[in-house]
């Protein structure tokens, strides 16, 4: 049986790779399962917007339908209105696509920034689904280490440019780690790919849940942004809509006409359902995910406490969903320490061998010292029983 090469050197799913420990090795009967393997709300949407939905499926036939390739035209202007507010710049409904989930945004533009033979420059430790998609297409992956913080560094970056580099992709709030990086910095990555005639995709799916009042950088006040910005969005995670897959693309619109071209050969339109529901919690929800974001801060600031009283465990970034940091057993590989942690422990997380090259793949050893934690399924006491395991774990 032939199997595309790229694919099959692909890595699998991590997330569903981890879930598989659970019948490989699993936990004791004894701790429920502590899961702080994804990041995504477990909880359904609330209720009023359940019955948006239900309204919409009952009464609105063309919910049934393929509906426009780059999304509802009233999503499409809301979602357009709401980042001008924002960010106080001038962003249309023509600049903007509805994709499913954001995934499918980052496929999408990458599709039509890059080929074979080309690159994207990543960040390391990277989102693994972004590594995944440039490694199944053939596209290079650049890798960009950042510093103890987590962060990267511009300079570092324009010295790996090359003629083949086609964009650098940022996410922040970021997955994996949390930090939120500052509007300086986001503004050194814009100079520095517009100056190279290059890409700056930002992927703010974990927006709503920066720790910062206001606009978190002022990259779209540029007038020529669109030559250059590229925006990611979800809403999946402000309005606990992860199964109906709703995301968004903010970018040129003669880069959305390419976009249609792959949005229409896969998916042909985003959902429908889907699409009325972030309309409709975009008009009613503000209050609501006022809220939400608080309830994330306040798990933020628990992790942040409870790891300071931990022993050899340290947390490099912490914010929106995740916490990252490093394990104290240098002897342990954290692909191996987080089986353990499922095994004996009741605690599933996800290794940093997940998010950057290995010693064997040519890494310098970071990835084996450091693990995930997606935090914002457990309160502040599921917090503090993670913590409390943590620290009776021992070197195997």
């Amino acid at each position: 049986m032939y199997i595309n090469p790229a694919y099959s050197a692909t890595v699998p799913p991590p997330v569903m790779e981890a879930r598989r420990w659970l019948s490989d090795t699993p936990p004791p009967a004894h701790l429920p399962l502590i899961n702080v393997s994804q990041a995504a709300p477990v909880d359904p949407p609330p209720e009023g917007l359940r019955r948006a939905m239900a309204d919409a499926l009952v009464h609105d036939d063309a919910t049934h339908l393929y509906g426009p390739v780059l999304g509802l035209p009233d999503l499409r202007s809301c979602l357009a209105g709401q980042i001008s507010t924002i960010y106080n710049g001038q962003v249309t409904a023509e600049h903007t696509a509805i994709t499913a989930g954001c995934n499918q945004a980052f496929a999408a533009v990458t599709a039509t920034l890059a080929g074979q033979g080309d690159a994207i420059m990543l960040p390391c430790p990277w989102y693994f689904n972004h590594k995944m998609w440039l490694d199944m297409t053939g596209v290079g992956c650049q890798v960009l280490p950042t510093g103890p913080d987590l962060l990267p560094d511009p300079e570092h970056a324009a010295r790996l440019i090359t003629q083949g580099t086609r964009a650098i992709a940022l996410t922040s709030p970021n997955n994996p780690g949390g930090v939120e990086y500052p509007a300086e910095l986001l503004l050194a990555f814009y100079r520095l790919c517009k100056s190279k005639g290059i890409a700056l995709i930002v992927d703010e799916t974990y927006r709503d849940f920066h720790s910062q009042t206001g606009a978190p950088h002022d990259l779209f006040t540029d007038p020529d942004w669109d030559q250059t910005l590229i925006h990611l969005y979800s809403f999946s995670k402000a309005y606990r809509l992860t199964g109906h897959r709703v995301g968004a693309l903010v970018t040129s619109p003669a880069r959305l006409a390419e976009v249609e071209k792959f949005i229409d050969s896969v998916t042909i339109c985003p959902s429908q359902i889907g699409q009325h529901a972030a309309l409709w919690g975009m008009n009613n929800l503000a209050d609501w995910l006022a809220g939400e974001r608080a309830e994330i801060l306040a798990r933020r600031a628990a992790l942040t406490q409870a790891f300071d009283n931990l022993d050899g465990w340290d947390l490099q970034g912490c914010g929106a969903y995740f916490g990252y940091g490093t394990h104290p057993f240098e002897a342990e590989a954290s692909d191996k320490l987080a089986q353990r942690l499922v095994k004996d422990h009741g605690i599933l997380l996800l290794p940093g061998t997940m998010f950057g090259p290995t010693l064997a793949e040519g890494g310098a050893g970071r990835a084996e010292r450091e693990l995930r934690i997606a935090f914002a399924n457990i309160d502040k006491s599921g917090i503090a029983t993670l913590a409390k395991r943590l620290a009776a774990v021992q070197p195997a």
